[in-house]
């Protein structure tokens, strides 16, 4: 194998695809990304078995053939040379070969023969979406996703579509996050809703990010795929039943008050800076259109805080777990949200003002 590539390109493939590389060394060959240079360019794979990403660009290939590196060894050698220009070769022995100005690099391989199947891509499912649409959903729901891995079936985000709208929804079992979109649909086989891993999600999120304008989306049984321009990435979807979200929303939550997001926000970390590390509460008084925030430390002191909201009932104290109620308070941007209650003890509603299109529940603290 060889090629010449411009550095530029070679850094912005090989960055891509540092996120999925697997880095545990259960397999040697997963710390590696699979290169291939032919038909003018080349062309880089790498997975960690759940996600994978293929990427390309432009190179000019003398010699066709394939061999697979240590992605991050790579990404950081490319990095480090001099120039504009790199070239790359490998021999029969899978040492691959780079040089740039008067730097050499030999790095050790391992054959492209033993790299994982790339899978194969059904392009009939493939809808086109629009990138900012997608990536807004991903970043009011992801903060809610569960990092404990042994409840998998939570460690993702649900992906609804239906009646000419598309759902994403996330939980811990602690808080909720739920965003639906009209106007767009997906195709999800016989499901009505799959279960996308977060780090797969997150990947996808970071090729959105990139630039706006359109992707292609598509649901196959067991996959997840986007393809956007030359970069496609595939991830497996989960296993098991999300939670009937339906039933954790209240109903009867009929105590609401409005308060400015930034405000709100602002004076919960303030006072969030005086409650206990490991639990994060603080209690919320509502009464006569003022909510007062307190906290408190054993071991370093309390603060309050009064907040100016529209609340025109009886005084009601409930407390919340301040970082997930930050959580939320960021990832809106309207100006105005509604909190909606009806005692200390059952989830609160939190939604912007002039909007059903985002639902955030919080669970509530004993403090």
């Amino acid at each position: 194998m060889k090629f010449t590539i411009a550095k530029a390109d070679f850094i912005k493939v090989l960055q891509r695809i540092q996120g999925i590389v697997e880095k545990r060394n259960t397999m040697p060959i997963l710390a590696n990304v699979l290169l291939d240079a032919s038909d003018g360019k080349i062309t880089i794979m790498a997975t960690d078995l759940e996600v994978f990403i293929k990427d390309s660009s432009p190179a000019k290939v003398t010699e066709e053939s394939s061999v697979t590196v240590n992605a991050r060894k790579l990404f950081e050698i490319v990095k480090e040379l001099p120039g504009d220009i790199i070239d790359v070769a490998s021999g029969k022995d899978d040492k691959v070969t780079l040089k740039a100005g008067k730097a050499r690099f030999n790095v050790m391989g391992l054959p492209s023969k033993d790299f994982p199947v790339f899978p194969a891509i059904d392009e009939t499912v493939m809808k086109e979406l629009d990138a900012e649409t997608f990536r807004e959903m991903i970043d009011k729901t992801s903060f809610a996703v569960s990092t404990d891995e042994t409840r998998y079936n939570i460690n993702g985000f649900l992906l609804e579509s239906g009646s000419g709208r598309v759902r994403m929804v996330a939980t811990d079992g602690h808080r909720l996050a739920l965003i639906s979109r009209e106007g767009i649909s997906i195709d999800a086989g016989s499901k009505e809703g799959v279960l996308l891993p977060r780090k797969g999600v997150m990947e996808m999120k970071k090729v959105l990010d990139e630039k706006e304008g359109t992707f292609l989306l598509g649901i196959t049984q067991k996959n997840a795929v986007i393809k956007r321009d030359n970069t496609i990435i595939i991830t497996r979807l989960l296993e098991g039943e999300f939670p009937d979200y339906s039933r954790v929303i209240p109903k009867d939550n009929d105590k609401d008050a409005i308060a400015v997001r930034g405000d709100l926000l602002s004076s919960l970390k303030r006072v969030s800076l005086l409650s206990t590390d490991k639990i994060k509460g603080v209690k919320f008084n509502f009464s006569n259109s003022k909510l007062v925030l307190a906290s408190s430390s054993p071991d370093i002191g309390e603060a309050t805080e009064e907040v100016d909201v529209e609340y025109p009932y009886g005084e009601l104290d409930i407390a919340f777990n301040a970082r997930y109620f930050i959580d939320m308070l960021e990832a809106l941007s309207d100006e105005k949200v509604r909190i909606s209650l009806k005692d200390p003890l059952s989830p609160g509603v939190l939604r912007p003002v002039n909007g059903e299109d985002y639902t955030y529940i919080i669970m509530p603290m004993r403090l």
